[in-house]
Order: structure tokens, then sequence, then C-alpha cells
């Protein structure tokens, strides 16, 4: 069973991400708290959203799919960004990612959004399975770029207060969720 996550989730939902950080080899990184978490999925101002997979006899949650909208200047309509999917090592092989995967395509599609796109490590081969098994293409031509820490600090150092000023009037204008990978043109 796929469904929204509520308020109710976010201590499993957080539990979920830990899990995943700590599965990428990356755990140190998750920094994020409950809190932060509530703000971002139901604040005033949501800039995420996510779906619970929850197991069918138990309803137990089995996973969880973390997305945002983007926007693409190239078919001039929004897309779905997955930020993370994630199942238990437990509940693997039950079909909770391809319907998280199923369920985000159906959004998409229900909502006349052009791409459902995300970033897959490369050395996790099972879900690079999962996903040539549902037609997903890989994006070659193009690499991630992250700009964080100090050289983040240093680059918003150069825009001066006109950035944050425009910032504002696009959230002002309900525009604050409109994010775009550079790689999602």
């Amino acid at each position: 069973m796929i469904r929204a996550a509520t308020p109710a989730d976010l201590p499993v939902l957080h539990a979920l991400i830990r899990e995943l950080a700590d599965y990428e080899r990356a755990l140190s990184e998750a920094k994020g708290t409950e809190e932060q978490l509530r703000t971002a999925l139901f604040g005033p101002d949501p800039v995420a959203h996510a779906l619970i997979a929850a197991d069918d006899t138990t309803g137990e949650p089995a996973g969880f799919a973390l997305w945002f909208r983007n926007f693409s200047t190239w078919t001039g309509t929004a897309g779905l960004y997955l930020e993370d999917l994630y199942v238990r090592p437990q509940a693997r092989g039950a079909g909770h990612g391809k319907a998280l995967l199923a369920a985000l395509a159906a959004i998409c599609t229900e909502r006349g959004w052009s791409r459902f796109e995300w970033s897959v490590l490369d050395w996790n081969e099972k879900a690079l399975g999962v996903y040539r098994s549902i037609g997903a293409l890989p994006q070659d031509e193009w690499t991630v770029q992250r700009l964080t820490g100090p050289a983040l600090a240093a680059l918003a150092a150069q825009a001066g207060g006109g950035a944050a000023d425009a910032a504002a009037t696009g959230r002002s204008h309900g525009r604050s969720d409109n994010r775009t990978n550079s790689h999602a043109n």
C-alpha cells in the first residue's frame, strides 16, 4: 500500500532517511532533524512531499519516497524530482520500490508534468536494474554539480542584497517550490 505521509509519520520517516544514509555509506552527512522535515513537508510553505510504502499485511512502513516539483524550460512544464527512494532490506523484492515509482509516475501524469527524474549512485546495481526494468534511461551526458559549505557562502556573498529580495518576491507569488536542477532542462 502506498499513501501520502502525514505528520504522524515524521519519526519513522526520519528513521528511514537515516537508514538510507547508512546504506549509502553517508550516515554522518544525514544531519536533518524531524523538526526540519515537519517544516519542509507540512509547514506553511512546503517544499517537498513524501509517500510511505506500507506492508499490506502488517501496515508497517516498508519504505518511502521524498520528492519535489521542478521545472523544465525546454518543455515549459513542471516535473517531479525524486530526492530519495528507500525500501528496508527485509521488505525488498516485494514490489514496494516499483509501487512507489508507479505512484510518483501517476502524480506526474495526472498533473500534466512532462518529466520524472532522479539520481542514483553508480555502484547501486540493484537499483539500476530496477530502473532499467521500468524503462528509465540514464542521462550520461550530464553530471551533477553541487555547491555547499564555504563555497556556497562565498558565492552567495557575491550576490549582494538584491538576490534575497528577488527570492522573497518569488515566494510571495507562490513559486517557492519550482526548484530546478541544471540537468532538468
